[in-house]
Parts: C-alpha cells; structure tokens; sequence
C-alpha cells in the first residue's frame, strides 16, 4: 500500500524482532518498527542492531527514531543511513521544521519523514512542521500529547488538536493526517470513526489484530461506493448538468470514493446499483 494513502500503521517494538515478520504478514498497511518509546534506553543499541538486520536481509519498513533532542537521535540517524530496506522515518516528538530538516540532512536524499506532533509546542508549530520540505505526513501522538497538556479522555479534549492538523496538512497538500492509536479493542471502531470524521485517512495501531478494523473504517463503506457510482453515473447521463452549487461539490466527493475504491479493491455488485435512484 503506497504510504500516501496508507490506513493502518503498526508500531512494532524494536526490542522484540520476532514480531517483526508477523508484523510484515499482517493485514497492516505500514509497519514502523519502533526504536523510541517501545525500548528502554539501555536497550537502544541492541534494538539498532535488530533493526538495521532485519531491513539488511531483504525486508522493507519504516522506523521510529528517537526525537531530535534526545541524545539517542544521532545514533539513530548515523546507524539508518545507508539500510537499504528504509522505506522513511518517523520522527518522534517533531517541535519544529528544524527538526525536520536537520533530521533529512543526516538521512539519504528525498527519505520520507513522518513527523510525529505529540506536544503542545509541536501542535503549536504544526503549519510550520507541515511546510519543511522533507515532511511526509504528520501523525498525531496522543498519549504523549494527553501527558504534555493534562488533557482528559473525552474525544473534544483532542478536537481542536486533531484540527489543527487536518488544516495543516491540507493547506501544505500533504496526505491527510495520522491519528494516535485505541488501546481498546473494543473502542477501536468507535475510534476509528472518530479520525475519518475528523478528516484523517490513517491510524496508528500497537498490534496487527487492530489493521482489519482500521482498514475497514477509514475506507468508503459499499454504501458510501454505491453512492459515488450512482452519482457520477447520473451526473455523466444529464449531459454534465449543474441543477445547484452542490452538484460540483458532491461530483469531487464522488469521485474521491471512486478512487479511494480502486486503491483498496472495494467493489459493489450491480445489483445494488441497479437499485440505485437519482
């Protein structure tokens, strides 16, 4: 799955490889192998060593390296750097497009970085963190987020943050964002609904038993295909048509679903298009 459009992204911990290849074989659309959170610093260096292997051997995945101010950061990058299997990294606890770009400066030319905004100081420079030229994609870490500003559980606690970073990303025409991860199983539908709804197409999930339910909720629903071929069908049949100003708007959205469809091989049978009215 091309990491643009990328639902499910499992952190997997560097300090446990033999996760690492049923990470690989998961319904997971991208795996990030973490050598930040997931490892105690006096683990850090074996984690490297697991890691750099395991991308050496003919494995692809993403990394999570220690954030610029940590005096893991460095390691990370020097060790990284010339592993072919590095398909970009996660920049853990992002401030600012300095961090960004001094972090691109220490990896390969044109790597990915996702910049992950878990403080308010990040959020606070989000626009800014969103226009460095080496940001991928912003993810939102939530648990650190909550612990840096004492916010609550209540899902509005993390609107206004959640916000910030939908605009950010849509104003810098970077792919929607990636939300913080459910720790619930059983919240996770809900949660899930609750990133689309914000405007974010991905979400980070810390086991491969939560990819199924994230791809699922952030694609188009059958309904939602239905409706989008219908649309466009009846839109194509008027010759082009505008009968209000909602036409065009509706015909994007349509479209939006159509593709999105395609890149997930979500498919509706012609019954229920037949049975469509417009």
């Amino acid at each position: 799955m091309s990491p643009q459009i990328a639902r499910s992204w499992l952190l997997v911990p560097a300090s446990k490889p033999e996760l690492f290849q049923i990470a690989q074989e998961s319904e997971a659309d991208a795996i990030i192998i973490d050598i930040e959170d997931a490892v105690a610093a006096k683990d850090k260096a074996q984690a490297r060593e697991e890691t750099v292997r395991w991308l050496s051997s003919g494995h692809r995945a993403w990394v999570r390296i220690n954030d610029a101010a940590s005096e893991f950061w460095s390691g990370d990058c020097a060790a990284l750097k010339d592993v072919p299997g590095l398909e970009g990294v996660m920049l853990a606890k992002t401030e600012s497009s300095s961090h960004v770009n001094d972090t691109a400066d220490r990896l390969p030319e044109g790597l990915p970085i996702l910049a992950l905004v878990e403080t308010a100081r990040g959020l606070q420079h989000v626009a800014e963190i969103a226009n460095a030229p080496s940001t991928f994609r912003i993810a939102f870490g939530t648990g650190d987020f909550k612990r840096d500003t004492a916010t609550g559980e209540d899902p509005i606690a993390l609107a206004y943050a959640r916000s910030q970073l939908v605009i950010a990303s849509r104003a810098a025409r970077l792919p929607a964002p990636i939300d913080g991860p459910t720790l619930s199983q059983d919240a996770l539908p809900e949660g899930t609904r609750l990133a689309k709804e914000m405007g974010m197409s991905g979400k980070l999930c810390l086991t491969h038993t939560q990819a199924p339910t994230i791809n699922a909720g952030l694609a188009p629903s059958p309904e939602d295909v239905a409706w989008a071929h219908g649309f466009v069908r009846a839109f194509e049949e008027s010759g082009g048509k505008i009968t209000d100003g909602s036409d065009l708007p509706r015909l994007a959205r349509a479209q939006k679903i159509q593709a999105q469809a395609a890149d997930f091989g979500i498919e509706v049978d012609a019954a229920s298009l037949a049975n469509l009215n417009y």
